[in-house]
């Protein structure tokens, strides 16, 4: 398994190529289209992952060698009443890295980037209704679903549904409670 590090600017050319990737592959896990973040500046992905130890976000990937397999992110509130939570938020690892422990190894990263922050009591996401594999992904760090949000992605045969799911951070240790 490889050990998931925090992007950093300088990564953003193969941070979008990766996610471009995902959008493609899976244009009903993510929120955004292809073309919409194709067309996109480089600038934006960079921002994105900017190096602030307080960014908006934190993007986590893995590397096999010099190519990214893998990535997650984490956004945090900035809102007063709703600085306790953030979101979990592009998980894709690819093909060639799956059934590898990719995908845990980097919810667990997501995870400890998440208690590092003042104030984080709980970690939420959405996972496209259906995608079995991810929900017991994300069951197995504590993550339990707490509703069902019909059509809350367009797709070009229709609309797919999202699984809203959450988990309280402990003090200690990586499992949600």
């Amino acid at each position: 398994m490889l050990s998931p590090i925090r992007l950093m600017p300088e990564h953003a050319r193969v941070y979008r190529a990766l996610m471009l990737q995902a959008y493609t592959q899976h244009p009903q896990a993510f929120g955004s289209s292809v073309a919409e973040r194709a067309a996109l500046p480089l600038s934006w992905w960079a921002k994105r992952l900017a190096a602030d130890p307080n960014a908006h976000e934190l993007v986590l990937g893995v590397f096999d060698g010099q190519q990214l397999v893998g990535v997650v992110g984490l956004a945090f509130e900035s809102r007063e009443k709703l600085r306790h939570k953030c979101s979990l938020f592009g998980m894709y690892v690819a093909p060639q890295a799956r059934r590898l422990g990719q995908g845990a190894a980097l919810v667990q990263a997501a995870l400890a980037g998440a208690r590092t922050r003042p104030g984080i009591k709980l970690v939420q996401l959405t996972v496209t209704h259906g995608n079995l594999a991810a929900q017991a992904l994300y069951e197995r760090f504590g993550f339990v679903s707490f509703g069902l949000e019909p059509m809350a992605v367009a797709v070009d045969d229709g609309f797919v549904s999202k699984n809203h799911m959450w988990c309280r951070l402990p003090d200690e240790g990586v499992r949600c409670t």
